[in-house]
């Protein structure tokens, strides 16, 4: 499996030091996936061999550069929270039902809904563990970024509330959600690798901010790629009635002459191919995107905020790369 950091960094002994740290992340992983029941030990491994960006250990390393990288606690707590990430990935199958995910069968499509979710709990039982040899404020902390997945996880399941704006509604989710969990890969690099608590305070909203655009700018792939480049068929939420940020905008805002297409979006799940390319299309030309797009460069300017007030060194260049990574691959 390739242990190659997400975007390019064009520093030799930080791209050394990072391709390092996540072989050693992927040992952790495996490991952590071991289990007395030849079952759970099964299925525990099946996302961890299916690859994955390891988007947020990458984070844990690069922010670890800011204090002391080699700290031993540094590895442990990106397997923490990878873990974490990957036990929601059950759970988010089973509650949307799907049958893929990173290009291989889902845990719930290839046992059942049981095994994923008590797959998805083991895992989390194994970051905690992991976190508990890390001391107490580890645990405080993963305990306060898990109320606030589940909190997102609520928020999207119910809808917005009566008379809240739906796009609001939706950024609250993005940022319980996603970007939590993202936002504490930073702290925790900082944190572990004693970094000044400056750098902390500064990298921990960096990087829930890179959390929001990243997400963002996988809506904006959802509808403008020609490909599998978001690394799901293009205009898979169009098709399943999810409202991502474009379609929200155009819901929101709808440009003259944009009736036909408020009417296809509002009709929820576009499982006609005709109906869907029709919309895909509409929606592709509609100012909606542009609007979408201010968004997404608006939330990688937050994060490019905090970022540049970090110590001029190689990782502090890193996260640029990333901000910029996340803006620029919606083309």
């Amino acid at each position: 499996m390739s242990t190659a950091p997400p975007v390019e960094l064009y520093d030799d002994a930080l791209a050394s030091a990072v391709v390092d740290g996540l072989a050693l992340v992927e040992d952790g992983l495996r490991e952590a996936a071991r289990a007395q029941h030849d079952l759970l030990a099964q299925t525990s491994a099946h996302l961890i061999e299916a690859g994955g960006k390891r988007f947020r250990a990458t984070l844990v390393l690069l922010a670890a550069q800011f204090g002391n990288p080699g700290d031993g606690r540094i590895v442990p707590a990106a397997v923490a929270i990878e873990l974490t990430h990957l036990a929601t990935l059950y759970h988010d199958d089973v509650m949307d039902e799907a049958v893929v995910r990173r290009g291989t069968p889902s845990a719930n499509s290839r046992w059942d809904n049981t095994v994923a979710i008590l797959t998805g709990d083991f895992l989390f039982a194994r970051a905690s563990q992991i976190l508990a040899d890390l001391g107490e404020e580890a645990i405080r902390i993963q305990a306060e970024t898990f109320a606030r997945l589940v909190a997102g996880q609520i928020a999207e399941t119910i809808g917005p509330r009566p008379g809240e704006d739906p796009l609001d509604h939706y950024l609250g989710v993005i940022t319980e959600k996603t970007a939590s969990l993202i936002a504490i890969s930073g702290r925790f690099g900082a944190m572990f690798s004693d970094a000044p608590a400056a750098v902390v305070a500064r990298i921990t909203p960096a990087c829930a901010a890179l959390g929001v655009a990243f997400q963002l700018s996988d809506d904006i792939l959802d509808v403008t790629s020609e490909s599998a480049q978001s690394g799901k068929t293009p205009g898979t939420d169009l098709r399943e009635g999810v409202r991502t940020l474009p379609v929200l905008h155009a819901l929101r805002s709808p440009g003259p002459g944009e009736a036909r297409l408020v009417e296809l979006l509002r009709r929820g799940e576009l499982t006609d191919p005709v109906l869907h390319a029709e919309a895909l299309t509409l929606l592709r030309a509609s100012p909606a995107m542009a609007m979408a797009r201010a968004d997404l460069k608006r939330w990688a300017d937050a994060a490019r905020e905090e970022i540049a007030a970090l110590p001029d060194v190689p990782a502090r260049a890193a996260f640029e790369a990333l901000c910029e990574f996340v803006e620029q691959r919606t083309g």
